[in-house]
């Protein structure tokens, strides 16, 4: 009974500490880096997949992320639905 107690605690505290440090690598000062937004999810043809399968993400400078998407038509679509969409008028 204890044993398993021990058991739980440490796999519970394992798990918070994985997610402490996924949490530290999101933090960035003064410099971007792609961590900061690799965790976003974009609607691609109705389903939700993480950035990183649909753009490619690099930097160019120290404040600056660059976003490309793989697929040139699906960006233009993106932006065109932004621009008509009530919320942005």
């Amino acid at each position: 009974m204890l044993e398993d107690l021990k058991k739980d605690a440490v796999a519970r505290m394992q798990k918070c500490v994985q997610v402490f440090q996924a949490d530290l690598k999101k933090l960035r000062t003064g410099r971007a880096h792609p961590s900061l937004i690799e965790h976003l999810k974009i609607d691609y043809y109705g389903t939700d997949v993480p950035l990183q399968q649909v753009a490619n993400v690099s930097i160019e400078d120290a404040r600056t992320l660059v976003v490309s998407p793989y697929e040139k038509a699906n960006g233009g679509r993106r932006s065109k639905r932004r621009s008509t969409s009530p919320s942005s008028a």
